[in-house]
């Protein structure tokens, strides 16, 4: 049986051309021109996919969202909206509306709509579960909420802000509703927009034309481009310069894009993913971001957990991460000591899901045998004094959490380089005697150092 799509809407011309276009995608049409009729509808029979003006006769398409979202959650419902009425449609999407289409419609925009729509099948809710639990790893309620977020998200093509410090895995969050909604066969692209030098910036994400400047020696596509019917992942979006936050709000809003040198516009399906580690709201008030374009890109905040507020996932995250690791590197450990684990569970790990990993890879070269002991670990005495401030003890330095990764790391490189430095130096630089006296393999001591450049 085809596919069966529910339109609601009192303009014959509308209903026309939908109905038109989607009965030549072989999908059955039935049409309502009130919010009572489209209701009688649903109650009678189960549909596919569903489209609705957002001003009907008795009473607002908004209405009629939140009502389907209510009784037939995994109904897909794209609402119509008047021409550049980007507030209405934002509003449509908080409300779970499944995406939106602008009038004029443009027939390719609709179908490109449709497709996915379709992909969503009833069952898809308990798949995306099951794979987003294998991914997404931790059984604290915070983790829980967080997949059942994800797979919710999964099901929309609303942008969305991904919140959270360095090294909580903020792109593997995107990734993932990437890979479990329905543009899965797609590109997924990531891009860091702090690592793009400004003047290259707008041909980067937008492609430019042979010739429109020194060094453009061929047409160039861009990542929008490159994405199309994919989804485009803007990692510290608060990085972009000014001048290119509103080109990107143009793209967003007329899902259309103009390469550097070009003339004619090029239409683009791409959804929008962004995240940063700084507090956007704050990059706003402070005037370096536009709050427009925040409104665009913060349709729907998810915030991922800091590790500290989920230490009771530390085991299961330690044993996964260390099996990998084991794997790649054809190590012989396998385990951690019970007092390794207690160490790490009690450990504020300020860098996150990604100091773990390092700390893991760090002890790795340290140990001897098949265990990891806590001493491996060579984690930092840090405390906690209040907020997200953390204080090494041996230094005295406070930093906060966002930016202390990065200074955590070098820190525990210089705490490592004395410690090897010392044994070198009392065993007269004798690497087979100072291996032995840090407790370490020949191996391993030749691995520190060419890592810490003491060869």
């Amino acid at each position: 049986m085809n596919p069966q799509a529910l339109i609601v809407d009192d303009e014959p011309d509308i209903l026309d051309l939908l109905s038109m276009t989607l009965s030549g995608m072989s999908i059955d049409c039935v049409s309502a021109e009130t919010i009572a009729e489209a209701e009688r509808l649903l109650s009678q029979q189960s549909f596919d996919l569903c489209f609705t003006d957002m001003r009907l006769p008795d009473g607002d398409g908004l209405q009629l969202v939140k009502k389907i979202q209510e009784s037939h959650p995994d109904l897909p419902v794209a609402v119509i909206t008047a021409y550049g009425n980007m507030d209405l449609a934002v509003t449509a999407l908080k409300s779970g509306a499944f995406d939106f289409v602008s009038k004029p419609l443009k027939l390719q925009v609709l179908r490109e709509l449709v497709e996915a729509a379709l992909k969503l099948s009833p069952n898809r809710p308990h798949k995306i579960e099951r794979r987003s639990r294998d991914r997404l790893l931790g059984e604290t309620e915070l983790m829980r909420e967080l997949r059942g977020k994800v797979a919710k998200l999964a099901r929309s093509q609303a942008p969305v802000y991904i919140s959270g410090e360095s090294g909580t895995g903020k792109e593997l969050v995107a990734r993932l509703i990437h890979d479990l909604g329905a543009r899965s066969e797609k590109a997924f692209v990531p891009v860091n927009c702090g690592a793009i030098p400004n003047e290259l910036v707008e041909s980067e994400f937008f492609g430019h034309k042979k010739g429109a400047f020194t060094g453009a020696v061929a047409d160039k596509q861009g990542l929008f481009q490159h994405a199309h019917g994919g989804t485009l992942f803007l990692d510290e979006v608060a990085d972009l310069p000014l001048m290119m936050q509103v080109k990107l709000l143009r793209a967003i809003q007329e899902k259309a894009i103009r390469p550097v040198g070009g003339h004619d516009e090029i239409n683009v399906d791409v959804r929008i993913l962004s995240a940063t580690h700084k507090n956007l709201a704050e990059c706003v008030e402070k005037g370096t971001f536009r709050q427009d374009l925040f409104y665009r890109l913060n349709v729907i905040e998810l915030h991922v957990p800091p590790l500290r507020e989920r230490q009771a996932d530390i085991q299961l995250l330690a044993e996964h991460i260390l099996k990998k690791l084991a794997g790649k590197t054809h190590s012989a450990v396998t385990t951690l000591t019970a007092e390794a684990m207690t160490a790490l569970q009690q450990y504020p790990f300020p860098g996150n899901v990604r100091e773990l990993e390092n700390t893991l890879e760090r002890a790795l070269t340290w140990a001897e045998g098949t265990r990891i002991s806590a001493e491996d670990l060579m984690l930092p005495a840090i405390t906690q004094p209040n907020g997200n401030a953390f204080t090494i003890p041996e230094t005295g330095i406070s930093i906060s959490a966002p930016a202390l990764n990065q200074d955590l790391e070098s820190h525990l490189e210089e705490q490592e380089r004395a410690i090897i430095e010392k044994a070198l130096n009392e065993t007269r630089w004798n690497k087979t005697a100072a291996a032995k006296r840090l407790g370490i393999t020949f191996r391993a001591l030749r691995y520190k150092l060419k890592k810490l450049d003491l060869e």
